[in-house]
């Protein structure tokens, strides 16, 4: 069956793969780097990735909304009544810029749909591997053009997880989930690692907090459509259009140990909250 956003995926797609060409080109070239913050850098690639993306857009959807990692909100053609048309692309053309501009093969261009605050369209490229993720509402997750599903593994104990607890007592927590799974990793692109889960590279991924729109809006519907449970940490729902800023938290992994992972997240959660 056609999916209703085909066109959209179709478009997003090979926006994506563009974007992943200026990226690929700038790799261990860069001209400019400037310094976000303390942790977080933008690089020349970004700026020029996201003039491609946020151009293309425009000039394909003009009616549509933008809202970019660099370059924050682009407002689109407003009704008479002063209503938009309930369509928004959520973008980061360049997730993992630390890792990029250092050399490391391990980021990503994320693109993302949302309609009337549905994730609906979402494409992950990974330029290094030259590996594109892509769902759609309406129809299954594929890895270049080829249908994808989450982990199949039956224990916990098995899972590689792609695992950040931040915040006080962060490291603690971090210590007390590590024993009961194999092993846990931190990858620099929070999108890359959970668009990971949707084919089992990732068995899960957990992150408490400190997540944009544009880290998980095309991830978290991969993930979801590849068959893995996705919410937030307290097993609310992943997607919250009202959180702006690095609010959001993330707990993605298949339907049999999802709960599992909610529940040990919340108890760690109580019982340092019990020792202070």
């Amino acid at each position: 069956m056609t999916s209703r956003w085909a066109d959209e995926l179709t478009f997003t797609t090979d926006l994506a793969r563009r974007a992943g060409t200026i990226l690929t080109d700038s790799y261990e070239r860069l001209e400019r780097i400037d310094y976000k913050s303390k942790r977080d850098v933008v690089t020349n690639a970004d700026y020029a990735s996201e003039r491609l993306v946020i151009d293309a857009i425009k000039e394909r959807f003009p009616g549509d909304a933008i809202l970019a990692e660099e370059s924050g909100d682009h407002a689109g053609v407003l009704r008479d009544d002063g209503s938009h048309n309930g369509r928004t692309w959520v973008i980061d053309p360049l997730d993992g810029t630390v890792n990029y501009a250092n050399g490391i093969p391990y980021y990503c261009v994320s693109i993302g749909l949302v309609v009337n605050n549905d994730p609906t369209v979402g494409v992950i490229f990974d330029p290094a591997r030259d590996d594109l993720y892509s769902a759609a509402i309406d129809g299954p997750a594929s890895l270049n053009g080829e249908p994808i599903t989450t982990s199949t593994k039956e224990t916990l104990s098995d899972y590689v997880v792609s695992l950040a607890v931040i915040g006080r007592g962060g490291l603690a927590r971090e210590r007390k989930i590590a024993p009961l799974i194999r092993i846990h990793r931190r990858m620099g692109s929070a999108a890359l690692a959970l668009v990971y889960v949707a084919n089992g590279r990732f068995d899960a991924f957990i992150q408490n907090g400190g997540l944009s729109p544009w880290d998980v809006a095309a991830a978290g519907l991969i993930v979801e459509r590849a068959g893995a449970v996705v919410t937030d940490v307290t097993g609310g729902p992943w997607w919250n259009p009202t959180l702006r800023g690095p609010r959001t938290s993330v707990v993605a992994a298949p339907v049999a140990q999802h709960a599992a992972l909610i529940e040990l997240l919340g108890s760690l959660k109580t019982t340092l909250q019990t020792r202070r």
